[in-house]
């Protein structure tokens, strides 16, 4: 069959110089380069990892996830911050949490932990993704000066409707079923081009479905993030990918939203990406998010 697009030859010209890389070698090979800590979470421990060096940049990731969910985005960052990625309570290698009712005493145990990960007084930049951005909205409400700037990506519990999306059970499947349903999952809320669930994205989606414990949806309405964000005193910054399955077609609206509670909020939109806009449109998510960085730490 013959390629034509200029994707695809891009794809061919790396497969014969050697470089792409088995997502599960991916994987590992970042796994392996982390440096790891651990600080107390619940009855366990919560588990981060950070790569590079420079100013920290804490990234969050979403709801039943893990730091795996910034796997477009470690190295591309890394090169410029040092890049710091928890897996939250609950989820991933982490431990759950005590019981909450809302997502205040979570965010004061991460933040807790990040003190402890960063030191007392360390300056840093945080930008959750989905629940990480819920999260990252309580944790800066509570935040001293060390919190530099907080961007909230692919974010609900702004106080507005959230379309449905019919999600369908996996731990009770296996094989092709299983594979088919992570594949309706990641087509229905987190991609918005069914033809970028590639073998990367069903794999972190099923370590991710594995060790998620923590049910966090029931957070995702209401306007907890709004009321919390509020409270914020550093820069904040609002990202969508312009078909997120929980904001499109009303994106206008969530900007709004955050505006009537930090009227100088920086907002951003990335064209045909849907709600993991970071892995979807990775290189516009990475330059979108470094320049929106550069451009608060110079006007504060």
């Amino acid at each position: 069959m013959r390629r034509d697009s200029k994707r695809d030859r891009g794809v061919m010209q790396q497969a014969m110089a050697g470089t792409l890389e088995a997502p599960e070698a991916l994987l590992a090979r970042l796994d392996a380069a982390a440096r790891r800590m651990e600080t107390p979470c619940g009855d366990g421990l919560m588990v981060w990892r950070s790569w590079g060096e420079g100013e920290p940049l804490v990234l969050f990731h979403g709801g039943s996830g893990s730091w795996r969910h910034w796997i477009r985005n470690i190295e591309p960052l890394a090169r410029h911050r040092r890049v710091v990625c928890p897996d939250l309570p609950g989820l991933g290698e982490s431990a759950m949490p005590p019981p909450a009712e809302t997502p205040a005493p979570i965010a004061t145990l991460v933040r807790q932990g990040l003190t402890e990960m960063l030191g007392e007084g360390t300056r840093y930049d945080l930008a959750g993704f989905s629940f990480g951005a819920l999260i990252s909205g309580h944790l800066a409400a509570q935040a001293g000066p060390g919190l530099r700037s907080v961007t909230l990506i692919g974010a609900g519990a702004l106080g507005l409707p959230r379309p449905r999306t019919e999600l369908l059970k996996v731990r009770d499947k296996q094989g092709e079923a299983r594979i088919a349903a992570h594949r309706h999952n990641l087509a229905t809320l987190m991609l918005a081009d069914s033809g970028q669930i590639d073998a990367l994205a069903l794999l972190v989606q099923e370590w991710n479905t594995e060790h998620g414990r923590f049910r966090s949806r029931g957070f995702a309405h209401g306007a907890s993030l709004r009321e919390a964000i509020a409270k914020a005193r550093a820069p904040v910054a609002l990202i969508y990918g312009e078909r997120d399955a929980i904001a499109w077609p009303e994106l206008e609206r969530r900007f709004e939203a955050l505006r009537a509670v930090q009227p100088e909020a920086w907002t951003g939109v990335i064209p045909g990406a849907g709600h993991w806009v970071a892995y979807e449109a990775a290189g516009a998510f990475n330059a979108m998010l470094l320049d929106m960085l550069r451009r608060r730490v110079g006007a504060a």
